[in-house]
């Protein structure tokens, strides 16, 4: 079939189609006038939601949550905002709406849920595309009872969003009041350990100490050298006065008794070999002279011992002095090896009373914190547009419904006449006949040319114009 075929289709219908049209938009009219006449009134919300951690404190912008708009109309259309409308409006007191309770359910169930899933199927809900706006939109046969049941859905999911949001802040809350209660008794144990360690070891100021101490060290340090210096060299000056050539030891040599004795030796020495040249040993000025000579080296010898033993005796009060230093200095680094690790013992200590400190202080912050929260009554949701009494009924449209039985009419007009040509068939087009008979179609007649000038009664046996094809 080609679009001329059904052109003529249409044209031989055409009664069929138009008496389809103009039945469905008589019964559309018809259904419009009576059905009840509807208004609609909207609330517009603005949302301001910032998700919160209640444990961490962590913050962001509620539309990078996932399914954020989403989750936020559910909680509109949720039968639990649906009930809280219902008791703000006192609907289920309403004898009237008790008896017609009665009937639609012959008593079964609550009144409370059969309004809240009569309110919940006239509810319509529409996010903006990119903004954080919500219209609330409701449709009821009265205008004022439609803006209060919106304005009551909006008032009730602020309600309902702000317990939302202190109910899980009011747990944090407690939990944090736990943990901050063990916290504190962290603290003062940490705290009496660190005391009781003080006490114990009478620490007033430990640093200053461990200054004094190794200021005491390095001096008994100092002390030492000093003293091994001088062990030394009195050492050495005993080992010179004690040996074989003790005369030519230093001490010995500048002292000024060795050094008299040396030169009244001398001249003894010198009075002897003159004496003994002159004199036989028996005469007494021989003997005088080396009596004389034995008394002076005898007492040369005895203050050299004396002076040998008295630089032996400085040498072992060197040597005394040394160890006892030395024994000093022991005690003094092990002395400041226990204060060191005192102090390494009193860091630790002080170290866990300051971690307990820092967990105390931020446990107590987000506690305040929660604490507040969790007891503010302020909504991050707000009316941006009341609804109002609409004054202009939402439905039924009838222009608009009208349009569409015109257009639905026509569709189903053709649709109908299309069936009543395939049920009857007839030949309307030389293409038609070929189709039919599959024979070349060689002329048509047309019986709506004009008339010639010849009279009407030879025109009923004259053939109309032909047409050669």
């Amino acid at each position: 079939m080609n679009f001329s075929q059904f052109l003529l289709i249409l044209r031989a219908r055409k009664w069929i189609i138009l008496s389809v049209m103009f039945g469905i938009v008589v019964l559309t009219l018809a259904v419009n006038l009576m059905l009840p006449k509807s208004y609609k009134a909207t609330t517009s919300i603005l949302l301001n939601y910032k998700g919160v951690d209640p444990l961490t404190g962590l913050t962001m912008p509620g539309q990078l949550l996932p399914g954020y708009m989403a989750t936020q109309i559910d909680i509109i259309s949720s039968k639990n905002v649906a009930l809280r409308v219902v008791d703000e409006l006192k609907l289920a007191t309403d004898p009237a709406v008790i008896a017609q309770f009665n009937e639609a359910t012959q008593g079964r169930g609550t009144v409370r849920d059969w309004l809240a899933d009569l309110l919940l199927k006239k509810l319509d809900i529409a996010p903006s595309r990119e903004s954080s706006v919500i219209d609330i939109s409701f449709k009821g046969a009265d205008p004022a009872f439609t803006a209060l049941v919106a304005n009551s859905f909006a008032n009730q999911y602020q309600q309902i969003s702000i317990q939302l949001r202190t109910d899980p802040l009011r747990k944090a809350s407690g939990f944090f009041d736990e943990q901050t209660k063990l916290l504190r008794d962290s603290v003062e144990a940490a705290q009496s350990r660190l005391s009781k360690y003080q006490q114990d070891k009478g620490i007033v100021s430990i640093d200053n100490r461990l200054d004094v101490e190794s200021n005491r060290l390095n001096d008994l340090s100092g002390q030492l050298v000093l003293a091994e210096g001088q062990l030394m060299e009195a050492s050495s000056r005993q080992r010179m006065a004690q040996g074989g050539s003790s005369a030519e030891s230093p001490d010995v040599a500048s002292n000024p008794l060795i050094q008299s004795l040396k030169l009244a030796l001398g001249a003894a020495e010198a009075h002897f070999a003159d004496v003994s040249q002159r004199l036989e040993k028996n005469h007494p000025q021989y003997q005088s002279a080396k009596a004389e000579l034995d008394k002076l080296r005898s007492q040369f010898n005895e203050q050299i011992k004396l002076i040998s033993n008295s630089v032996g005796n400085n040498a072992q009060i060197l040597q005394q002095r040394t160890e006892s230093v030395r024994a000093a200095l022991l005690a003094q680094k092990n002395k400041v090896l226990e204060l060191n690790r005192t102090r390494d013992e009193m860091n630790v200590l002080n170290k866990d009373v300051e971690g307990a400190q820092r967990a105390f202080d931020a446990a107590s912050q987000r506690f305040s914190q929660t604490k507040i929260e969790g007891h503010a009554e302020q909504s991050d949701i707000a009316v941006l547009n009341p609804a109002v009494a609409p004054t202009e009924t939402a439905g039924p449209r009838v222009v608009i419904n009208t349009l569409l039985a015109v257009f639905l009419g026509a569709l189903l007009g053709v649709a109908v006449g299309m069936l009543a040509e395939r049920m009857n068939r007839r030949v309307r087009s030389e293409t038609d006949l070929y189709d039919m008979l599959q024979i070349p179609v060689f002329g048509a007649i047309d019986w709506n040319a004009s008339r010639s000038g010849r009279g009407r009664a030879a025109d009923m046996f004259l053939p109309r114009r032909l047409k050669l094809k």
